[in-house]
């Protein structure tokens, strides 16, 4: 505070669709903030008008005031003007720390930045930096692991992937849909069927742009899905018409973890099985800690993102050793699949 400022908090907490829901306040979460900044946080209980307005005239350099959640309003996530010229009568300088929100044009994430100077608050701008790294102008080899279970959600990523990374490695029930088709029979294992042909196209696109495409050669096989079931290791040719792939198997992990110690960068987006129940966790922990060993020894710049990864990397106890880790779900997804985020853009627009 040796600017002689005073701050004001703007966020937002849950879908109360613009209208006041009780325990969506943010006044649940004042003490919690209170606790982090280990400094008094004033509330206001509506983020424009009068409430918000009196709470402000109030403050003295080095104050903090929480303004009450901004979807309470309809114009937070429509981004009308109106909205957006009540919120900025807040304030003089706009901070944007919300990477997470970034991709959405919502009145708090986009808007207010064509009122006032805009800047990126220090958490964003640690996370541009992270994941210009990643793809935007990264170190080769680059590598990308994604996994996760439906093709259907990541089309416009692997699409996006293949034409930015040498090498894609691709697990989870996802790689189930590549395998089948190439003609592989992979019994009862969750697989998008109707999806073969947009398989089949990355595949090519793959091809086309130099992207080696890196699909399980053994899995993890179980006839259910619970702890400890009982399991086996096959070939991925073999798989058992009653059962289900879980986890690569094995070789694969040495595979993967090969095209690790090649590259000098890694993006992570999504398990690589099942590794909420043990011991389909094997593959996931296994390469994660390979990777992370690697990024220790300083051979490799590590960015992964995305709400599964996170607790993936968490499980394996390794998420503090990657070189950075984003809690940004959608955002992440969005940067990942090479889409322009609205939050970001109209900083750099409006310098």
């Amino acid at each position: 505070m040796s600017a002689k400022g005073a701050i004001i908090l703007l966020a937002h907490f849950g879908r109360p669709k613009g209208e006041p829901v009780a325990d969506q306040s943010l006044s649940l979460i004042a003490p919690a903030v209170e606790e982090v900044l280990d400094q008094k946080v004033a509330f206001a209980s509506d983020c424009i008008g009068a409430p918000a307005a009196d709470a402000i005239a109030k403050m003295e350099n080095g104050d903090i005031l929480l303004l009450e959640n901004t979807r309470f309003h309809k114009g937070e996530e429509k981004n009308t003007p109106e909205f957006v010229a009540e919120l900025a009568k807040n304030g003089d300088i706009f901070v944007n720390d919300a990477f997470s929100a970034a991709h959405r044009a919502h009145a708090s994430t986009e808007g207010l930045a064509h009122h006032m100077p805009a800047y990126a608050g220090r958490t964003m701008q640690a996370e541009l930096v992270a994941l210009e790294k990643g793809l935007g102008k990264p170190a080769r080899p680059v590598v990308a692991i994604v996994g996760g279970a439906k093709v259907s959600t990541k089309i416009d990523l692997l699409s996006n992937l293949v034409k930015k990374v040498d090498a894609l490695v691709i697990g989870g029930g996802m790689a189930n849909t590549f395998l089948a088709a190439q003609g592989i029979n992979v019994g009862k294992s969750l697989c998008e069927h109707d999806l073969a042909d947009t398989a089949k196209q990355i595949m090519i696109d793959a091809e086309t742009s130099g992207c080696a495409i890196v699909l399980p050669v053994d899995g993890v096989v179980a006839r259910e899905f619970k702890a400890g079931a009982d399991n086996e290791t096959v070939a991925i040719t073999a798989i058992p018409a009653d059962a289900m792939v879980l986890d690569v198997g094995p070789k694969s992990v040495e595979t993967i973890n090969g095209w690790i110690s090649k590259a000098e960068t890694l993006v992570w987006n999504g398990p690589l099985g099942a590794f909420e129940i043990a011991p389909f966790d094997t593959a996931t922990v296994a390469a994660a800690r390979h990777a992370a060993e690697q990024t220790r020894a300083g051979k490799l710049v590590s960015v992964a993102g995305g709400g599964d990864t996170v607790s993936a990397l968490n499980h394996a106890g390794v998420a503090d050793d990657f070189s950075y880790v984003s809690t940004a779900g959608g955002a992440f997804l969005e940067w990942m699949e090479g889409k322009e985020l609205p939050g970001v853009a109209v900083l750099i627009a409006e310098k």
